[in-house]
């Protein structure tokens, strides 16, 4: 799984608070949340970034790190710095001044990423979502739909 790298403190033991103080740190159930929500966003980015290279090798032939910073709207050190991490985690080859290419982990997850987007934008147009609209809100709803969500989106779709 693609895993996002954040720089900081080590983590010390909980302390008793200060008298007179409120105790601003998270509960253990809202820390487990806020790991969880920082996880998923990493797993999102690495979506995007792989179903963006697929795209681009396909239209283009290729896909390279200005190309990818104007499709993702960031700039082309925020590009290298998550190529690195995806390299890392097994989705991409990549070379300085040269193509960014997908391995077939990363060429798998595009593809899974893909047909997830597409059928949310099916099922919103089959709900009378106009074209723009459904590729808005398909870009959020796609990385967070459950598989349960999703098969029965299929199902209704062969349905109509």
């Amino acid at each position: 799984m693609f895993r996002m790298y954040f720089r900081g403190v080590p983590r010390s033991p909980r302390k008793p608070t200060v008298p007179g103080k409120p105790d601003i740190r998270p509960s253990s159930l809202q820390a487990e949340n806020l790991r969880r929500s920082r996880r998923d966003r990493a797993s999102e980015i690495a979506q995007d970034y792989v179903e963006a290279i697929a795209d681009l090798s396909l239209t283009l032939g290729e896909a390279r790190v200005t190309d990818l910073a104007r499709r993702l709207g960031v700039t082309h050190v925020t590009v290298n710095r998550t190529l690195v991490r995806l390299c890392q985690a097994g989705y991409v080859n990549t070379r300085p001044y040269r193509a960014i290419f997908l391995t077939d982990t990363g060429r798998k997850l595009a593809e899974e990423t893909k047909k997830r987007h597409e059928t949310v934008v099916a099922f919103l147009r089959s709900l009378g979502i106009s074209e723009k609209t459904a590729e808005l809100d398909a870009e959020g709803i796609e990385h967070h739909v459950s598989p349960e969500t999703l098969a029965a989106f299929e199902r209704n779709l062969k349905e109509h």
